[in-house]
């Protein structure tokens, strides 16, 4: 299929696109059927600004694809939500520090602060080759076939994090929770001890920081360029087994922080929310 020349392409009409951003640029042209085909095809390659405008995209695709008598197999499984990976993962958990007193500060400006900070986590995640699993509130869930990849997604993260300009100057900041194992993926994301895990441990860290357990340290090798400091054993609450807790140290990257989010017994003072796995 032939790109639409420059002239073409401002001739048509703005509702021949499936996408376009809040600057007014125009993405995915869908106003025949070869160009619907490759929409259907390029559509999970494009970064949308918040998850309003994809899903506004993904129903004008869909319409398109009707009009034109195309009927999109795998499209909604394999094209807007990809298949996840199995096996060995590593699974990176990021929510937001203070989002309530954000939310309740900014009040109808909380919503472009989300957006930005799903952009960044989602640029981040997508460098990295990494799998967007789910993404509600203040949370975020993605997953890496290779640690080290999920490591420079959670680096990338922080330091991006770090160079936004916020609303009225403030310092908003997410916690980073990374954990390898081998989650059970089923048709709506992924359940099991390796998710749990991966949660409680960004519930026990502070904005700024990254958390990393033994799995992922052992995962990236003796090679590994990053710098880990051991921050000592915790029993994670519901966790049966004990967790050595690292935090990746690199430069730009906040350092000091107060102790880990852990009552007097080892458990985080965090209640996981439910995601389709274990309670």
């Amino acid at each position: 299929m032939a790109d639409l020349r420059t002239r073409e392409r401002a001739n048509l009409p703005d509702g021949a696109f499936a996408y376009i951003d809040s600057t007014g640029r125009r993405r995915l042209p869908i106003h025949d059927e070869p160009h619907v085909r490759n929409a259907l095809a390029r559509f999970n390659r494009v970064l949308f600004e918040d998850d309003a405008a994809r899903d506004r995209a993904r129903t004008r695709l869909l319409k398109a694809a009707k009009k034109h008598g195309i009927v999109p197999v795998g499209f909604i499984d394999g094209q807007i939500r990809p298949k996840l990976p199995s096996g060995q993962l590593t699974l990176l958990f990021a929510d937001i520090e203070g989002s309530s007193t954000l939310l309740a500060e900014l009040d109808d400006r909380y919503g472009a602060l989300l957006n930005a900070v799903r952009r960044i986590e989602r640029a981040a995640v997508r460098a990295g080759a990494g799998h967007e699993v789910d993404a509600r509130a203040d949370e975020y869930f993605a997953v890496f076939r290779q640690a080290a990849a999920a490591v420079e997604a959670a680096d990338a993260i922080q330091r991006a994090m770090a160079a936004h300009a916020w609303p009225d100057g403030r310092s908003v900041r997410v916690r980073i929770g990374l954990h390898t194992g081998r989650p059970t993926l089923t048709a709506t994301g992924y359940q099991g001890m390796s998710v749990n895990a991966a949660s409680r441990l960004c519930s026990c860290g502070h904005g700024g920081q990254v958390l990393l357990s033994r799995s992922v340290r052992a995962a990236l090798g003796d090679a590994s360029p990053y710098e880990l400091r051991h921050l000592g054993s915790y029993r994670l609450r519901g966790i049966p087994d004990e967790h050595d807790i690292y935090q990746l140290v690199a430069p730009d990257l906040l350092d000091d922080f107060p102790p880990l989010r852990v009552d007097a017994i080892g458990e985080p003072g965090y209640r996981l929310p439910h995601r389709g796995g274990q309670p």
